[in-house]
């Protein structure tokens, strides 16, 4: 198959399950690859492509359950469990912990599939929105400090003079870091350049936050220049 082919990962002890899913995955146009353990899955390097895993609950060792724990943070990789004897309190942990369907055996194979469809769908967004940000993060870190601190105030809402005195520095020397953030971000206009920061800002760790601080970090002070 090609290597843009949609990956189902398969987790379940039982081999007659493994090799019937495997079968079901392929006839469906997807590339099953199947495991019969979580560590044998957690041992595999991850690979950045639209995906999903068909996961069983009870599984030798580390249960189905502590594995999504664990790959809590894979987003672009979307969990449906199967289980042969689940119940409420063990389906609501499930789905709360971001689970997008839990099904019981012996589950129709039209109802799988259309689970699978749908989580590789949202895998597809997932690292779609993935590859935007680092695109944005990208951009982000060739600025200079100077360019961080305009671009914050830009954002804020402070016009070019209000700049100027917050930062000590003249209003065309403002308008020229401006113009070479709007350039740097690839931004079309200021309501571009917003929505680029909003989304920076929504990045708990990224390694602009490590260099420069937080990107919203001139606002609290902007605000209460723009109060006084």
């Amino acid at each position: 198959m090609s290597q843009t082919t949609p990956l189902v990962f398969i987790v379940d002890d039982d081999v007659s399950i493994r090799e019937s899913l495997e079968l079901l995955v392929s006839s469906a146009g997807w590339q099953p690859e199947t495991f019969a353990s979580a560590q044998d899955f957690l041992a595999r390097p991850r690979q950045l492509l639209p995906s999903c895993l068909v996961l069983d609950v009870t599984l030798p060792g580390l249960s189905g359950l502590d594995l999504q724990q664990r790959i809590v943070e894979r987003a672009d990789m979307p969990i449906i469990f199967i289980t042969g004897h689940g119940d409420i309190p063990m389906t609501v942990r499930a789905m709360k912990a971001g689970a997008v369907e839990f099904l019981t055996k012996p589950f129709d194979d039209e109802m799988l599939l259309a689970a699978i469809d749908g989580a590789i769908e949202r895998s597809r967004t997932a690292l779609d929105r993935q590859a935007e940000l680092q695109t944005l993060r990208d951009h982000y870190v060739k600025l200079s400090h100077r360019e961080c601190e305009v671009m914050a105030l830009v954002v804020a809402g402070l016009l070019n003079k209000q700049i100027a005195g917050e930062l000590r520095i003249s209003e065309i020397t403002v308008k020229a870091h401006r113009g070479k953030v709007m350039r740097k971000m690839y931004a079309d206009s200021l309501a571009d350049l917003v929505n680029m920061a909003a989304k920076l800002r929504a990045e708990p760790h990224w390694v602009g936050q490590e260099r420069f601080g937080p990107l919203g970090s001139h606002q609290r002070t902007a605000g209460l220049r723009r109060a006084q």
